[in-house]
């Protein structure tokens, strides 16, 4: 059977909810309008790229420009690539389902070494070359950027240009140059001329190894507060929540760590910003948790003035406050007691060294006493787990670290009680360009495996959690990173033998990696082995703002573990980062948060209950459960709605469903109830103003006041009505034909259907549970009534499969449809 369109192939895949779009604040704009169309391609998951910071400001630069159309990709899942292969169906956009190739730009965001083969992999489902050398001239222009490009030499030859830096400083200069290029009628070599003019761009097949491309810096975070209105996903992503960059860069020095070196100098918004973007982005998105991104957020000038104001603000919605990325000296206890005012986000504390040696080695500088000190005060805060984050591999490593891993992990234990848990993270040193270990070796495959072995046999409490990072993962992650041109052969012969997602553990495939290293007779050591100050590197035609002289000077006193302080407080050490015309960017002095206008409580109204009816159609109806549900109460919570709350530790909004509507099932009758505080409008009213925050193809259909002890949804609701449309033909069914398989269905006593769960065949009786169903041939629609018991119901598709005898690929094409609902007499 084939297909035509990704809409086709929806119900054929896990989590179709990815490829719908429709989001709440996605733009969709006329082509006919604009000047320019520019792809915005992440190459993982909708689930990784939606959670990504960077592609959400660059799509909101963009579509804030009318002559500009920015629209988005992600890599497809295997089982939905395997399809469009097989229908030979394009990658095409979220926004307009336009393929890759019809694009005049498209833009990778290379946040991560091993999601190379799903760039190529990305562009082949395209319509795109994957080598530039090949692309014809109504080709786009396709463009990298993010922290990967520091050394883009592995990828150079799939890519027409490189950004290196900051992409808002840089991403409408890119646009307008390839606007005015297009208007004068360049052809695709004129074009790539414009943009090797620009500064920050490097364009391989014009600059060649030998021009310095500086990175481009914004020396004002402030001028920059995209996006006020992020989209919203539709499907439950890594980081299901609001990000707010409070500060950009890092002084802490640590030797091993690239974005510290790579994003200087430190900058920070101030706090008025901030809190001016808070409002905008919650009452814009309607999420329930804002991240406080930094890379030491603790390190923000003014962190437990914002903590405290944002809770104080947003309290009585239940929003609560992350802080991702602390170091252990910075937690303080006023910050753990305002994080924990809503509910306990996690705790990740990162000592990196087992040893006071080895983190002076590596310029971490944090104590163990101050470790456990903190690990306490999370404690006896409440917390019940806390993350540990080690390294392994680190230079000059010796037993005696690896053992002081093991007895931290312990001590940190010991600093609570009644069964905390501690999770022990081991992840292996890489030695990134443009740190001053960039010249340090990487230890092999069989070195990782015996300091593992090590931990799995010392590291043995039953509240004591190991994780480790694959040894081959981290090896193929090391040799790209350091890796020259050449590297790009082994990365295609790879994509062309099947690898992709090779950052997911159970779809790398090192076997394949192994191979194509041996067929291309690649000598590892000269890309893992160590390096001499003096010895020209691949990366080296990159400026990323610091010096070699630093680095070196970094490097070598790392070798007798001697500490470089913060700059911020020790002075400055001629790094290279804040020359020129950078400035530093701090923090205004705070407002007083007694000055700020009081927000009536919502504590104080009563509770109003509405019972809401709605639909499900379309696409739709490719959510779940859960994903359909969070649409409802981000709706909610952007109408300005307050929602009434459980209480305890994790409070949820006060909201019933009387049950779960299956993915790939439309539906005109579905029921909530929910519980609001403050609520002062009609139900017309509330109805209209919620229907404007929902995403595509979910609408309100009524709304009604209920009293507090009316019967629930689920005591009231016995059964459902439903309607499904047979695809066209050629139809397709097992056996005797499904009309007179109907029949012999109406006329039989029991019907047992077995459905398989958790592993296990279960065989049920569904015949009482079906109290009508027809078949009208001529128009290809089954109509049919159900019912359901304590011991559950059937599901639509089992009819279709079961008591029809149609075929499993041909009844997931149905468009199944509840109609009504039966209700108890």
């Amino acid at each position: 059977m084939s297909y035509s369109s990704i809409e086709e192939l929806l119900p054929l895949v896990q989590k179709p909810g990815r490829y719908i779009g429709g989001e709440i604040n996605s733009i969709k704009k006329d082509w006919g309008k604009c000047r320019l169309t520019f792809a915005l391609a992440f190459p993982d998951i909708y689930e990784i790229g939606m959670s990504h910071l960077g592609l959400q400001i660059l799509y909101s630069i963009l579509n804030n420009e009318p002559e500009i159309a920015a629209e988005r990709f992600y890599a497809p899942w295997p089982d939905m690539e395997s399809l469009m292969r097989e229908n030979e169906i394009p990658l095409s956009s979220l926004e307009s389902s336009t393929p890759l190739s019809g694009f005049d730009i498209v833009g990778f965001s290379l946040q991560y070494e091993l999601s190379y083969t799903n760039v190529l992999n990305m562009l082949d489902l395209g319509g795109v070359p994957i080598y530039s050398k090949d692309r014809r001239e109504n080709a786009p222009i396709i463009i990298a950027g993010g922290p990967s490009v520091f050394n883009p030499g592995p990828v150079a030859p799939f890519f027409d240009a490189f950004v290196v830096g900051e992409g808002e400083d840089v991403i409408l200069e890119i646009s307008r140059a390839i606007i005015s290029g297009k208007e004068r009628g360049y052809k695709r070599s004129g074009l790539l001329n414009l943009l090797a003019e620009i500064d920050g761009v490097w364009v391989p097949s014009l600059h060649g190894m030998k021009k310095k491309i500086k990175k481009r810096v914004v020396t004002d975070l402030e001028k920059w507060c995209f996006p006020s209105n992020p989209i919203v996903p539709l499907v439950k992503t890594v980081h299901d929540r609001i990000t707010m960059e409070i500060a950009r860069g890092c002084t802490r020095g640590c030797r091993f760590c690239q974005p510290g070196m790579v994003w200087r100098p430190v900058r920070e918004r101030s706090t008025g910003a901030l809190e001016k973007m808070a409002e905008e982005m919650l009452s814009s998105t309607g999420h329930s948790e804002i991240s406080l991104l930094s890379l030491s957020s603790g390190d923000y000038s003014h962190i437990e003035y914002l903590l405290t104001s944002l809770m104080n603000q947003y309290y009585e919605k239940r929003v609560a406050i992350a802080l991702p990325s602390m170091r252990v000296e910075t937690l303080t206890e006023k910050l753990i007691e305002q994080i924990k005012r809503v509910r306990k986000t996690s705790f990740t504390l990162a000592p990196e060294a087992g040893t006071q040696r080895l983190r002076d080695v590596i310029n971490k500088g944090n104590t163990e006493e101050a470790l456990l000190a903190t690990a306490r005060k999370v404690f006896d805060a409440g917390w019940k787990s806390i993350k540990l984050y080690f390294m392994i591999g680190l230079p000059s490593e010796t037993q005696e670290d690896l053992e002081g891993i093991v007895d931290l992990a312990y001590k940190v234990l010991r600093e609570g009680v009644n069964r905390r848990q501690v999770t022990v993270s081991i992840s292996t040193f890489i030695p990134k360009p443009f740190t001053p270990f960039q010249w340090q070796r990487q230890i092999t495959i069989d070195e990782i495996r015996e300091k593992q072995d090590f931990f799995k046999k010392n590291i043995r409490h039953k509240n004591l959690k190991l994780k480790w990072h694959d040894r081959e993962m981290s090896f193929l992650e090391g040799l790209m990173a350091r890796g020259d041109t050449k590297i790009s052969d082994l990365v295609a012969k790879a994509f062309y033998a099947g690898c992709r997602f090779d950052g997911w553990s159970d779809r790398f495939q090192f076997d394949i990696w192994k191979r194509a290293i041996d067929d291309l007779g690649i000598k590892v050591n000269n890309y893992l082995g160590e390096k001499d100050t003096k010895d020209a590197l691949p990366w080296d035609n990159i400026d990323c703002g610091i010096t070699k002289e630093f680095l070196t000077e970094e490097y070598e006193k790392s070798l007798n573990a001697e500490l470089t302080e913060d700059c911020r407080s020790a002075g400055c050490y001629q790094c290279g980062a804040c020359s020129g015309d950078i400035r530093i960017i701090e923090a205004g002095e705070p407002h007083p948060i007694s000055s700020r206008k009081r927000v009536p409580s919502p504590r104080e109204a009563e509770i109003t209950r509405l019972r809401i009816r709605f639909a499900r159609q379309g696409k739709a109806g490719m959510l779940s459960h859960l994903e359909l549900s969070s649409s409802i109460v981000r709706a909610i919570n952007i109408s300005g709605f307050v929602f009434a709350f459980s209480e305890g530790f994790h409070p949820h909004p006060k909201i019933s469903f009387p049950y779960a509507l299956p993915v790939g099932v439309e539906s005109l009758c579905e029921y909530v109830d929910i519980q609001l505080r403050g609520y002062s409008c009609s139900p017309e009213d509330f109805t209209a103003r919620v229907n404007s925050c929902l995403p595509s193809g979910i609408e309100i259909l009524s709304t009604e006041m209920i009293l507090p002890h009316t019967i629930s949804l689920s005591n009231l609701i016995e059964g459902f009505d439903y309607e499904i449309h047979l695809p066209p033909a050629p139809i397709s069914f097992n056996g005797s034909a499904p009309d007179e398989r109907i029949k012999r269905f109406l006329k039989s006593d029991s019907f047992m259907l077995s459905r398989e769960k958790k592993g296990s065949v279960i065989i049920k009786d569904i015949r009482p549970l079906v109290t009508a169903i027809a078949l009208d041939t001529k128009e290809a629609i089954i109509s049919m009534s159900v019912r359901f018991n304590p011991g559950g119901g059937v599901k639509p598709l089992e009819i279709l499969t079961q008591v029809a005898g149609f075929d499993d690929a041909y009844a997931k094409r149905a468009r199944i449809i509840k109609t009504g609902i039966n209700c108890k007499e």
